[in-house]
């Protein structure tokens, strides 16, 4: 099924995993063929030591992969990259351009994702243009090593009661074992990198992601 809707209006009611591809240890390409045939929602490219040329070319392949499909292409920081590849959107976080500035670069019709460290910073992403609000550290993680203090459930909780209706991720050590407590906790999506892309198994992986959430959603 082709989808024909602008990437924004796809946002809304989104829910399940979302797939942070850094540094994953089988090809970018495989994994995200594996997400396309699976329906995963969200796939992200977050590779900052790819040099321009590099980036360019890694986003322009998986955008072939998932043109057309259910699943959404983010490109993590670059706006220039997403918006040469056409990708479906951007994230951004708290130190790279405002959300403004990416929207300028990408267009109307893409997604922007907007990362966030504090309750204060998430009560206003609803309002800065941002199509969604990505939220954690949950739970400790060595995914980023500046990684701040993990909020927990309750401050995932805390969070979705600030953003309403708003469309938000949790990320940050989330694993299949914890991933329903965090959606149970007010997540609509669940962010997730080495969990995937570290595992023995990232497909496999992908599918027990899956799996978990699936039994998450049919028993609200």
């Amino acid at each position: 099924m082709r989808m024909t809707d602008a990437p924004r209006n796809r946002v809304a009611g989104a829910g399940g995993l979302y797939l942070v591809l850094t540094e994953p240890l089988i090809p970018h390409r495989v994994l995200v063929e594996h997400a396309v045939e699976r329906g995963v929602r969200f796939v992200q490219l977050r590779e900052k030591s790819l040099t321009d040329r590099q980036l360019l070319r890694l986003a322009g392949s998986l955008r072939d992969i998932t043109s057309g499909s259910t699943t959404l292409l983010i490109i993590n920081d670059r706006a220039d990259i997403a918006a040469a590849v056409e990708a479906d959107g951007v994230h951004v976080g708290p130190q790279d351009i405002d959300v403004t500035s990416a929207r300028r670069i990408v267009g109307g019709d893409a997604i922007v994702g907007v990362s966030t460290n504090t309750l204060t910073q998430a009560e206003s992403a609803p309002g800065s243009g941002a199509d969604y609000v990505a939220v954690g550290p949950v739970f400790p993680t060595t995914t980023k090593v500046d990684a701040r203090p993990p909020i927990g459930l309750d401050g995932v909780t805390d969070r979705a009661r600030a953003v309403g209706s708003f469309p938000m991720v949790a990320i940050g050590g989330i694993d299949a074992a914890n991933a329903p407590d965090v959606i149970a906790a007010g997540a609509d999506l669940v962010a997730v990198v080495s969990a995937i892309c570290r595992a023995p198994d990232p497909l496999g992986a992908i599918d027990s992601f899956l799996a978990a959430i699936s039994e998450t959603e049919n028993g609200r």
